[in-house]
């Protein structure tokens, strides 16, 4: 029996995805991108046997950690460190734009560099940086020994599509040297799991992706420049 815990929930009122991603045998886990409905995803990993050792999030965007948006006020990450204290593991790009937008405080906050992994019993969990939508955008490549790995891409490819790159912060060139020299070089069986449900499908073969994904395939920094409009 595979020892990988995982589990894709629809949250919010914008489409988002987030992520349980854990190990049965240790029976840990950590959520990815809690921002909206805490207290559910809190009691899914509870009700599930296992205990909420951190959370991970992708980047900085209000849908992503919590905080004011259209009106609305997300309580994210800020509830959940008052429901289940755990650390929250940013990219150090993102650091300063998490605590602002959440009020969390630097000892809430484990700051990686690209590279950088964490262990989960038998599962490992590898942080890319992924520039291009946020400077500290990052994905997470979810890997079991004998299985294919999972790349829960946040808002740097989803599905058919990338994220924006019209944004504060955000970097057209950076998004095509994070797809194209980057997630591109991930083998064809590694499974994609975006940040929104802006598909038919919710998750998919990064292979399919390499062939009809239009942002993946562009030849050239100007082709893809030039199919943003940038």
């Amino acid at each position: 029996m595979s020892d990988l815990y995982f589990a894709q929930l629809p949250v919010g009122e914008m489409q988002n995805f987030a992520y349980l991603i854990g190990s049965r045998s240790a029976r840990e886990c950590l959520l990815v991108d809690p921002a909206w409905a805490v207290d559910e995803l809190v009691d899914r990993a509870e009700a599930d046997g296992m205990r909420v050792a951190g959370a991970l999030v992708t980047h900085y965007h209000q849908d992503h950690v919590g905080g004011r948006i259209f009106g609305m006020e997300i309580e994210g990450l800020a509830r959940l460190i008052a429901r289940a204290p755990a650390p929250v593991h940013v990219n150090a790009h993102e650091a300063d734009g998490v605590r602002k937008l959440t009020g969390l405080s630097e000892n809430d906050l484990v700051r990686h560099e690209s590279g950088d992994s964490l262990a989960l019993g038998g599962i490992t969990v590898r942080l890319l940086h992924t520039p291009g939508h946020t400077p500290g955008s990052q994905c997470f490549l979810v890997e079991e020994s004998g299985a294919p790995g999972k790349l829960v891409s946040g808002d740097t490819l989803f599905l058919g599509s990338c994220g924006r790159v019209d944004l504060p912060g955000s970097d057209a060139t950076q998004m095509y040297d994070s797809l194209h020299n980057k997630l591109k070089k991930l083998p064809d069986d590694t499974v994609l799991y975006p940040g929104h449900f802006y598909a038919s499908e919710p998750y998919g073969p990064l292979g399919e992706q390499k062939r009809r994904n239009p942002y993946l395939r562009a030849t050239s920094l100007d082709d893809f420049l030039m199919f943003l409009g940038a």
